[in-house]
């Protein structure tokens, strides 16, 4: 117990140093392990038990995103799909040829082994794209949406891998788990009754984890059984709740399985200079995400933020690479190694990301060459038509300042958000509602609020620096209308004024006051001030 808390404790110091510097926790947590087991440290039953917990959840919060409809698109299924294949080519290649040139690592290697190589480094991470697009609050855009559209398909296929690979015959009994198709409405039921407390979290851990527990008595691989699980929960209204629940203990238990990786084995000077061999790889994988997506009718500012949020290796390929040790398939040197690969592939894309606007906007020309003459009606032309007041960001807060101007107003006012999903329901409310990004650099190039009668713009976005951008981005166009925005905290404030914005609101203590106003005007005004 002392050395888990040991473990735990510098996990935390170097997951803390690593956020500090811009990475995602994950890679602290690795140079965790690997800075113990220098010290003597190693992976205890404690740990493994956390690593198998955490890929469980793992496993099960997918299914519970994971809706079929939305991967339906070619440019999610067929992009993974094409990826992934030219990926494992090219990956196996390039370890052939590292092994032929007599890299202690490399050689003696056998046609399978390459194969498994080549396919744990197919994958992109799911943890670093859901971090990037969270803190850019683009998971709602399309790029957000196709790229982790692209990761579920990773993740099926990952999974299938998990599944076959221990080699298990599933018993008779196991033709009982079709019984869980009828069974779902008694799931959803429960999931309501539960409300949103502390049973809920409990309900979404039991049915994760006993149920991977029932899968695996019949000899189906239990993380199967976890994603099957949240798959029937999926199109319940309570499914995104229940994943928001379960992603602190998911993200807990995944330190278990990171720090367990650098436990590993010794780091030596073959493992990272193996890992910077197959960095090689990643620019290789980012471009083909980019020809692809732009060659499926997508905008190359879509293809490229898309690429950028995929430029890496996956954790799935670190559970991939740990079967095929615990297998004998691999030796623990290459968990090593694709290890570090993993770490130095999160290193180089976190600032590209960071900077993602600024590279489009730099080489927007460049990149054109790349775009095909179709675009998918996503990304048509936005024309607002009569309007003369835009409201960007159509959450609770543009919702409401929509229909407050609607009733004043008349149907002047026009609403746009990122989201198709509120486009529709808001456009089938009666409302006025466009689908635009204001972080599209493209979107004000393809509406000229000049030549309209667009007398003011309220940004209400729920992020602040979506909402700066835009103020920015209406300035350096010479917008002559008035600009208003909301603020979630005072310091905000100045940044918004600084970049144009004419009136700037603290969204909280507007909200306050309004709700003073209100209750006064309801229960107080009558009984006068005195």
């Amino acid at each position: 117990m002392q050395a888990d808390i040991i473990a735990i404790g510098v996990a935390f110091i170097l997951g803390l140093g690593a956020r500090f510097v811009g990475l995602p926790p994950l890679v602290g947590y690795l140079v965790a392990g690997f800075v113990l087991y220098g010290f003597g440290g190693r992976a205890t039953q404690t740990l493994t038990e956390f690593s198998e917990i955490g890929v469980t959840l793992l496993l099960f919060s997918i299914g519970l995103k994971l809706r079929v409809g939305n991967l339906l698109m070619p440019q999610i299924w067929a992009v993974a799909g094409l990826h992934m294949t030219i990926s494992v080519m090219v990956a196996a290649v390039l370890v052939f040829v590292l092994g032929v040139t007599g890299l202690d690592l490399f050689s003696s290697l056998d046609a399978g082994t390459i194969a498994v190589i080549a396919f744990a480094l197919s994958f992109s991470s799911t943890v670093f794209a859901v971090k990037v697009l969270e803190e850019k609050g683009e998971m709602s855009s399309l790029y957000g949406r196709i790229a982790i559209g692209i990761l579920i398909i990773q993740d099926i296929v990952a999974v299938l891998f998990l599944a076959v690979s221990t080699g298990k015959v599933p018993t008779v009994w196991a033709l009982l788990l079709l019984g869980l198709v009828p069974l779902r409405p008694v799931l959803e039921a429960m999931l309501r009754k539960c409300g949103h407390g502390e049973l809920q979290i409990l309900f979404g851990l039991t049915l994760a984890l006993g149920g991977a527990q029932v899968f695996e008595l019949v000899g189906v691989k239990g993380d199967l059984g976890a994603l099957i699980l949240g798959v029937l929960l999926a199109r319940n209204s309570g499914a995104s709740e229940l994943s928001r629940q379960l992603l602190g203990f998911k993200d807990l238990f995944l330190v278990g399985f990171f720090l367990t990786i650098g436990l590993s084995g010794p780091l030596s000077v073959d493992a990272l200079t193996g890992a910077l061999l197959l960095l090689l790889l990643v620019p290789f994988k980012t471009v083909l995400f980019f020809l692809l997506l732009s060659r499926f009718h997508l905008r190359v500012r879509t293809a490229l933020l898309g690429s950028l949020a995929l430029a890496n290796y996956s954790e799935f390929g670190l559970i991939v690479a740990a079967i095929a040790v615990s297998a004998g398939w691999l030796t623990s040197q290459w968990l090593i190694t694709i290890a570090i690969a993993l770490s130095l592939s999160f290193i180089l894309a976190a600032p590209l990301n960071t900077a993602s606007y600024r590279l489009y906007a730099r080489f927007r020309s460049a990149l054109a060459a790349f775009e095909s003459g179709r675009r998918i009606a996503e990304e048509e032309v936005i024309d607002p038509g009569d309007a003369t007041v835009l409201v960007f960001g159509m959450g609770r807060i543009g919702q409401v300042a929509y229909d407050t101007i609607r009733q004043r107003m008349g149907d002047t006012v026009l609403g746009v958000d990122i989201d198709s999903a509120t486009v529709a329901q808001l456009r089938a409310s009666g409302r006025r509602v466009i689908q635009g990004s204001a972080t599209d650099v493209d979107f004000w190039d393809r509406i000229d609020l000049n030549h309209h009668d667009v007398k003011l713009i309220l940004l209400a976005m729920p992020s602040h620096d979506e909402n700066l951008f835009a103020a920015r981005q209406l300035h350096e166009l010479g917008y002559a209308g008035s600009i208003a925005a909301v603020a979630k905290y005072p310091d905000e404030l100045p940044a918004l004024r600084q970049a144009g914005v004419h009136a700037a609101y603290n969204l909280y203590a507007e909200a306050g006051s309004g709700f003073a106003e209100h209750v006064y005007d309801e229960l107080l005004a009558d009984t006068g001030s005195g």
